[in-house]
Order: structure tokens, then C-alpha cells, then sequence
């Protein structure tokens, strides 16, 4: 059975697709049968990788037109990894798209359709809590929750855990907080720093790997490819989501009681 990762945010500009993309091939490149979901109306995955609004059908096409998933599924240049697209939707179109998704059960049924043979499903959801995120969190066994190293997306932080906290009573038991990852961290600001104390004081589940906030994350999506697909030395920026898969394949054994065979070999 796969591993569903939601990544979640209250706030707009937290990284998340960033993430979303980057942590998907990094655990690829570990091996991990992975397929990342564009949940974004704006399709912000398709954007990233700087394809356009008619470029790939996806899961609009299957919950409009009734195509099999399997046929919009996007293979990469990465055999473990595959992308399935938000589709193809006019923007005027958007509201009844985002309440489609949230009143039916298309999401779940795409989502059973496309796991076989998988390991996990990294759904990336539109900023904020609205019909889309809920949805997500409605069929997924974990959520991931991008945090901004800024004053206002850190006073948002309690909205999404609470949205979390209404789901897992009332519409998804088995829905647990994978953590809570810093992004956009400057170790050159004052309010960033006092951000990260008040975060590691504040809240339980943050993870040990942070995202700074780095020139090279522009750089990626003005030639639309990830990280780890730069040409040259490999840079530090994208070691940070190798050690994030390290840690989030950690803390989903520790979760599911799965021996992590890595933390074995260490202690022996």
C-alpha cells in the first residue's frame, strides 16, 4: 500500500510546490516507486516544470470526460517517478472545479486507480483551506506542512493544524501530522531566526531538515526542472530534500511500525 503525503499550507509562497516536487525525486532517486498529484487549480506543478495550460491532460480530464487516470499519468526521465497533472480547465471554471473535487469521491477512486505497485503519492494542494485541501486531507494518511520562516505565515500555523485536527475527528481517522518542515529560512535574519526559535518552541513534529531560502529555487523554475537535475556539481540545496526523503521515510516507518533497515545498520 502507498503512503499518501499531503503537503498543506495556510499561507501562499511556503514553497510548497517547491517542495513537493523536489522531495517526489528525491525519493525517485532512492528507488521509491513515486507519483506526484497537481491538486493546484492554477496546476502549479505543470507551471513549475514550465509547461502550459494545454500541454497534459490530467485528472480534470478524468473527472470531466471519465478518462482512466493511467492514461494521463506523465512519465519523467526518472523510471520510479510519474506526475499526474491537474488537467486541462478553463481559470472561469476554477470554483466548480476545486467543489467537484472536494463533494464526490473522484480524488480517492483516481488515486486507488494509479497506487499499484507505488510507494508513495505526493498530493500538492493551493495555498490556503479551502475545498481542494480538504479533500486532500480527506484521502491521505499523512500531512506535510510547509512553514514559511516569516512572522505572518507563522501566525497562520495554527489554522491548518486545526483544519487537520477537524478532519482527522470527523472524516479521516487515520490522518497523522508527518511534520512540520521550515522553508525559506535565512540564517541572515533576525526575523527569521526568531521564526525558527519560536516554531521549535511552539510546535511538536518539526523536522530536523530545513529549506533555506536560496537564488538557486528561482533559477530551477525559470528553466523548469528540479533541483537535482542542474547540470554540474550537485548543489547543497538539493541535498537538503535527499536528507528530507532520509527523514520522512523515517518517520513513516517509525509511524506504520516499519523497522528502518538504515537506522539499523547505523546502530550495529
Amino acid at each position: 500500500m502507498s503512503h499518501r503525503i499531503v503537503l498543506a499550507s495556510s499561507k501562499g509562497g511556503s514553497g510548497k510546490t517547491t517542495t513537493a516536487l523536489n522531495l517526489s525525486v528525491a525519493l525517485a532517486e532512492r528507488g521509491h516507486n513515486t507519483i506526484v498529484v497537481d491538486l493546484d487549480p492554477q496546476g502549479a506543478i505543470g507551471l513549475f516544470l514550465a509547461k502550459e495550460d494545454s500541454d497534459w491532460g490530467g485528472l480534470a480530464e478524468v473527472m470531466i470526460a471519465g478518462t482512466p487516470p493511467s492514461e494521463v499519468l506523465q512519465s519523467t526521465s526518472l523510471p520510479t517517478l510519474r506526475i499526474l497533472p491537474r488537467g486541462r480547465i478553463d481559470p472561469v471554471d476554477t470554483c466548480e472545479y476545486e467543489l467537484q473535487l472536494h463533494r464526490g469521491e473522484v480524488l480517492s477512486r483516481t488515486l486507488d486507480e494509479i497506487e499499484e505497485g507505488v510507494d508513495y503519492v505526493v498530493l500538492d494542494t493551493p495555498s490556503g483551506l479551502g475545498p481542494v485541501t480538504r479533500a486532500a486531507l480527506a484521502v491521505s494518511r499523512f500531512a506535510l506542512l510547509p512553514l514559511q520562516a516569516e512572522p505572518v505565515a507563522f501566525r497562520t500555523m495554527s489554522q491548518i493544524l486545526r483544519v487537520i485536527d477537524h478532519v482527522q475527528q470527523n472524516e479521516n481517522p487515520s490522518l497523522r501530522l508527518l511534520g512540520i518542515l521550515p522553508t525559506m529560512v535565512r540564517l541572515d535574519s533576525d526575523p527569521s531566526l526568531n521564526v525558527m526559535s519560536a516554531v521549535w518552541s511552539g510546535f511538536g513534529g518539526v523536522l530536523d531538515t530545513v529549506v533555506p531560502r536560496a537564488d538557486v529555487f528561482t533559477e530551477t523554475s525559470e528553466i523548469g526542472i528540479p533541483l537535482s537535475f542542474l547540470g554540474g556539481r550537485t548543489r547543497p540545496e538539493a541535498r537538503r530534500f535527499t536528507l528530507l526523503s532520509d527523514e520522512i521515510e523515517a518517520r513513516i516507518n517509525r509511524m506504520t511500525g516499519v523497522e528502518d533497515d538504515n537506522e539499523h545498520r547505523r546502530l550495529v
